[in-house]
């Protein structure tokens, strides 16, 4: 009779666990997914591009996997992420239910907020405070080139020997969104600061591993001692660096005169408190839109720069090129302006050649449907985890000339002119874009530019090859490298 009985309940779960991974009627076709564990097992999470390109030579450039019980919709190619991100970019525009982001951040701020009014309020009022405080202005340019001469006069302490440049480029990069958002820069060399950018980049690196993922889909995880308590660890370090910076600010500030981006929302926040109406400016919020812009603002950046540092010294007749163009346009000048660029199609193509070849941000952030939504013949139901292969049109053979090669040309016409390819998309597009977008081209475009005027970057092991194998994360990082600088007179 017992036996019996355990049966019948094993039976029952069974069943209970087949309708659970049972694709609902209309949803896009996929791989067949085990139960429990859906297909999570049938993906390295070192770099799952290959398993994600592999599915949808079989399932289709749209198909459906499951990450234990959650349900996901692959979206690859130019057709269907321009359907998704532009042409039904309100209808795709919220953010999935995701464990690890609302236990580390809820459901505020920029990034992880559902589309709605509170995050409309927040982006409206953070790009027009960006351009306050200078994005697109002469202002915020003045502010990159003199980070650019802190980061030349530290690479100058190391020219001619063998410098690895992951720490400097980070610190000068994150320098230029804390001085938006903190008002102020940190020091190459201080330690304290130093953590917490090694913390950050830790946490988005361990943030799509197979550890995450298993923790995402089952919330029991989160309680046994297994390698994703390391990012609660972390978080705790960092949030407490960003609420330190947050009690300064609210102690020191003048009203009025706002210094940076914390300032203004504070402000924001002394006008809500007079107004009868509901606001959703709150501190909590605050805090989120803080950790948003300070990690949005150094991580994706920093990778950018790395990859076209490790890029010049792999290809050093592309850095010669650009090297003359810089030359011909700076003159006598000490360094270019940003609107230089629009007479530098050769560099520029560069630029944008590093972004795609590398394809920083390779998934892009996850999407989900505000109702449900017929794609393609498919039923996607409201809340579907939507993943955004941005990566599969940056090797798409039917649009690039040279896919599986770093070549400039894929940006230049046969006049030498730069020519848009609608295949780039290293900012995604649509709704929830990148709203740092503007910044991030500026400071490439600066930083690179002043580098090569200085430097010439030189791989320094002539024997052992250039690994350019990435590092797989939310952004794509090239291997840690070591490179040697060969001051220009």
């Amino acid at each position: 009779m017992e036996l019996s009985t355990a049966l019948i309940l094993g039976l029952i779960l069974l069943v209970i666990l087949w309708r659970k991974l049972s694709r609902p009627k209309g949803f896009p076709p996929g791989p067949p997914a085990l139960p429990v564990v859906g297909n999570l097992l049938q993906m390295d999470f070192s770099n799952p591009l290959k398993n994600i390109s592999e599915f949808s030579e079989v399932y289709g450039p749209v198909y459906s996997i499951y990450l234990g019980f959650t349900p996901a919709v692959v979206i690859r190619g130019l057709k269907g992420l321009k359907e998704v991100l532009v042409n039904k970019g309100v209808d795709f525009a919220d953010r999935p239910q995701n464990r690890m982001a609302e236990t580390i951040s809820g459901t505020r701020g920029l990034i992880n907020a559902p589309y709605g009014q509170a995050w409309k309020e927040h982006r409206r009022f953070t790009l027009s405070t960006l351009r306050n405080f200078g994005l697109g202005k002469k202002s915020m340019e003045e502010r990159i080139c003199e980070e650019s001469t802190h980061l030349i006069q530290e690479l100058k302490k190391n020219s001619d020997e063998q410098i690895d440049p992951h720490l400097i480029i980070d610190n000068a990069v994150s320098n230029i969104i804390c001085f938006i958002v903190f008002g102020r820069r940190y020091d190459y060399d201080d330690s304290t600061f130093r953590e917490i950018l090694d913390l950050v980049h830790e946490n988005m690196s361990m943030a799509i591993s197979f550890w995450s993922q298993l923790y995402i889909a089952f919330g029991f995880v989160k309680y046994l001692p297994l390698p994703h308590q390391k990012i609660f660890r972390n978080v705790k370090i960092i949030y407490g660096f960003l609420r330190r910076v947050l009690e300064e600010h609210k102690t020191s500030r003048v009203s009025g005169e706002p210094r940076d981006y914390i300032d203004c929302y504070l402000e924001e926040l002394d006008k809500e408190q007079q107004d009868s109406n509901k606001s959703t400016f709150s501190d909590e919020n605050l805090f989120t839109c803080v950790d948003d812009l300070f990690i949005a603002g150094t991580e994706t950046m920093a990778a950018s720069l790395e990859w076209s540092f490790l890029y010049m010294m792999m290809y050093p007749d592309i850095q010669d090129k650009c090297r003359e163009e810089i030359n011909k346009i700076r003159g006598d000048r000490e360094h270019l302006d940003y609107e230089d660029r629009v007479r530098m199609p050769y560099t520029q193509a560069v630029l944008q050649e590093v972004q795609r070849f590398a394809s920083v941000v390779p998934l892009g952030v996850a999407h989900s449907p505000v109702r449900e939504v017929q794609l393609y013949g498919y039923t996607i139901p409201k809340g579907t985890l939507i993943i955004t292969d941005l990566s599969s049109l940056h090797y798409d053979e039917s649009q690039w000339k040279y896919p599986h090669e770093f070549n400039p040309e894929n940006f230049l016409n046969k006049e030498g002119e730069l020519e848009k390819v609608d295949s780039f998309l290293p900012f995604s597009a649509g709704p929830r874009s990148c709203l740092g977008e503007n910044l991030a081209r500026m400071e490439i475009f600066l930083f690179f530019t002043n580098v090569l005027t200085h430097f010439k970057l030189c791989w320094p092991d002539p024997k052992s090859p250039p690994d350019s194998t990435p590092l797989f994360g939310v952004s794509h990082y090239p291997k840690r490298y070591r490179m040697r600088l060969e001051l220009l007179a």
